[in-house]
């Protein structure tokens, strides 16, 4: 099995830790940097970390409440509410939940989280049937049960560029489908120092695992990786952050901020060196996956 992130498990330990009606493996099939906690802290504005070492959850904070951007695994759940806690936000004052894609490492602990928090949950069109079943949709080289997670009550569908707001927190959606049929990326625009910011919470944009070829679940996944690249190509970031912290440096960036640089988050490059890599891996892929099927 291949997570999102290129950690592999062997089918043996897969096989082992699943269990029929569950949402999701036992923790043991995860990097343990997955539920491994961190120090939530502020990235810029009222943007927050508030995930795990390996997975990412986003916590945008407003006058009149907050927004939470992704949960990570299920049995997160309490951590990342613990961290929404540490900095200083009611659990009751979390108004929105959102997510970037329907796989089980970032989804899989808000079905808890709403139940605790009374939010509302919002989300793209292409992902809902997954995310109200607990179903990922598409072919894939792993077996897909391993992403199952507990459904999630869908309040409302996004389209491409509406807007999620509380009070002056606000995300706007923006569909790059690909990794999953609804992968939605998310900006805002927050003061720092002054300045004004543009942050892109990106949707995943690896194969991982992806069947590219012949996918009959999701037949225009090539079609809309591409699309999704070409988009990519035309917007602008000045701080990029991605579900898999590592992709951005996210943790890192935090390091090299405590150590004495104020504006080790800000990076314009950022977004169109990780695009322009992810584009060459998938155009790499695509086209193994066609001299396989010929």
């Amino acid at each position: 099995m291949t997570f999102g992130n290129g950690f592999r498990v062997g089918s043996a330990a897969l096989a082992a830790c699943l269990t029929v009606g569950l949402a999701a493996p036992a923790q043991a099939a995860y990097p343990a940097e997955w539920s491994a906690p961190v120090k939530p802290f502020r990235i810029a504005g009222g943007v927050y970390y508030v995930g795990t070492k390996g997975l990412a959850a986003y916590l945008i904070v407003g006058k009149q409440g907050a927004i939470l951007l992704d949960g990570t695994t299920a049995e997160n759940a309490a951590l990342i509410e613990r961290n929404i806690q540490a900095v200083g936000v009611p659990l009751t004052s979390v108004k929105w939940l959102l997510s970037d894609h329907a796989h089980n490492d970032h989804v899989g602990a808000l079905a808890q989280i709403q139940k605790d928090t009374g939010a509302r949950f919002a989300a793209s069109a292409g992902d809902r049937a997954a995310l109200e079943s607990g179903a990922p949709r598409g072919d894939t080289d792993y077996d897909v049960t391993g992403y199952h997670f507990a459904p999630i009550r869908l309040d409302r569908v996004v389209q491409d560029g509406e807007s999620v707001a509380v009070g002056d927190a606000v995300l706007t959606a923006h569909l790059t489908p690909g990794h999953t049929p609804g992968c939605t990326s998310w900006t805002t625009t927050v003061s720092e120092g002054g300045r004004s910011l543009r942050v892109l919470f990106l949707c995943s944009i690896t194969v991982a695992g992806n069947i590219l070829v012949g996918n009959r679940a999701y037949p225009t996944i090539a079609a809309d990786y591409e699309m999704t690249f070409a988009k990519l190509a035309t917007m602008k970031a000045d701080v990029l952050l991605t579900s898999h912290p590592e992709m951005a440096h996210v943790l890192d960036r935090e390091a090299r901020r405590e150590s004495g640089k104020p504006d080790a988050f800000i990076d314009p490059s950022a977004l169109p060196t990780l695009v322009a890599a992810s584009k060459a891996r998938f155009e790499a892929s695509l086209a193994a996956a066609g001299k396989a099927v010929r």
